[in-house]
């Protein structure tokens, strides 16, 4: 673009030497003089205003020349300010972040399997180290829990978890699992049914008769668990109803506040649970260095599933989509919005830190090519202007 420019100003200084030295009786010759020599005066003046933003116009110290690399740090407080109050705004954050819907980014973006198997190899990766922090991973892991808990009622809590997992569509199936489990281990412990029945009744009765008992006893109760697998079974009703009513009484009930809060109180005055998660993080580290591709392939398959059980949850529920969408806002005015002063500090501290000559280049390549369209348009219009002026000239004298 400097060269199509440079080339039209030449153009303009042919245009003008062929208007002065045309013949004297051709009529053209002095309008085409006037168009070239305007052209030349307005492209060579806004060659020296463009030129004079980033640098010294043909090296000469021009007072108000080389614009930009001379107020390289007023630029760069004053971008700072800019960002800081312009882009970092409470209100504007907001707004730009409910447009932006996070959480609904979030689930598309963990929907994919290749981002979940690149977040679980970073997730291995970086076990080791969590894992052989051992002590300060426990103590962060103890606050952090206790702050959780002290944010709030521990019974109320307890209520939206249970309503939360007891109304999701894999509770029944829980329920499900709990009856084949107990029916399994019902099934090959018959010894134990006898020993029940043995301990209940008089020692003179036979022990054929405790023996038929129990037997009676156990298949009352397979049977039973075997009919319970159907949803409309009145125990499963009846469990549904209990579940239901001990929601409700976390949720309301003074005493389950009370006992709830008491409950908070011991475990977070347990020294053990620091201990618990030492242990644990010593153990995982010394299982870790023993066989380290099987864990890792452990943790990296837990990830996975983690994950897209995550995406399937956000996908499907578009309360838990809005609960994270105002986390991530609430996050942010937090963290962002209290800093932004700084952010804007920062910003001029970094600009400040650059070469004049640097600055004024990466500038020049941003917006260079709009500038030199400036020049064209200078010889353009200086051009047209001059003629016009030249013409008027004439004509009046």
């Amino acid at each position: 673009m400097q060269r199509l420019a440079g080339a039209l100003l030449l153009l303009m200084c042919a245009i003008y030497l062929a208007g002065r030295l045309s013949p004297a009786r051709w009529t053209p010759g002095p309008y085409l003089a006037a168009f070239g020599e305007a052209g030349m005066v307005g492209a060579i003046a806004d060659w020296f205003a463009v030129t004079a933003l980033f640098r010294h116009p043909l090296g000469l110290p021009i007072p108000h020349t080389a614009i930009i690399p001379r107020n390289k740090d007023r630029i760069g407080v004053a971008l700072g300010s800019f960002i800081s109050h312009n882009f970092l705004e409470p209100r504007l954050l907001d707004r730009r972040l409910i447009d932006l819907q996070p959480a609904r980014r979030i689930t598309d973006w963990l929907s994919h399997e290749e981002t979940r198997n690149i977040l679980a190899r970073r997730l291995a990766d970086l076990a080791p180290e969590i894992i052989g922090a051992g002590p300060a991973i426990a103590d962060l892991a103890a606050e952090g829990v206790r702050r959780l808990a002290r944010a709030g009622p521990l019974a109320p809590a307890a209520a939206r978890v249970l309503k939360y997992v007891w109304n999701e569509t894999w509770a029944p199936a829980l329920v499900d699992r709990a009856i084949l489990t107990l029916g399994a281990f019902a099934d090959s412990r018959p010894e134990l049914f006898e020993a029940a029945v043995e301990a209940r009744t008089w020692s003179w009765l036979p022990k054929w008769v405790d023996r038929a008992l129990a037997e009676r006893l156990r298949a009352g109760l397979l049977e039973t668990l075997q009919e319970m697998r159907s949803p409309d079974h009145p125990l499963r009703t009846a469990l549904d109803a209990q579940v239901e009513s001990l929601i409700s009484r976390l949720a309301t009930d003074p005493d389950y506040l009370e006992k709830g809060e008491a409950l908070k109180e011991r475990l977070l005055a347990d020294q053990g649970l620091i201990g618990s998660i030492a242990d644990a993080c010593a153990e995982a580290a010394r299982r870790w260095a023993s066989e380290p591709n099987s864990v890792r392939e452990l943790v990296e398959e837990a990830a996975r599933r983690g994950l897209a059980a995550t995406a399937r949850w956000l996908a499907e529920d578009q309360s838990a989509r809005d609960r994270l969408d105002r986390w991530i806002r609430a996050a942010v005015r937090r963290t962002v919005t209290p800093g932004r002063e700084a952010i804007g500090d920062f910003v001029a501290h970094v600009v400040r830190g650059w070469d004049a000559r640097a600055v004024a280049d990466r500038l020049e390549l941003q917006v260079g090519r709009d500038l030199q369209f400036i020049r064209i348009n200078g010889a353009i219009v200086g051009a047209i202007v001059g003629l016009a002026i030249f013409t008027a000239s004439r004509l009046i004298s």
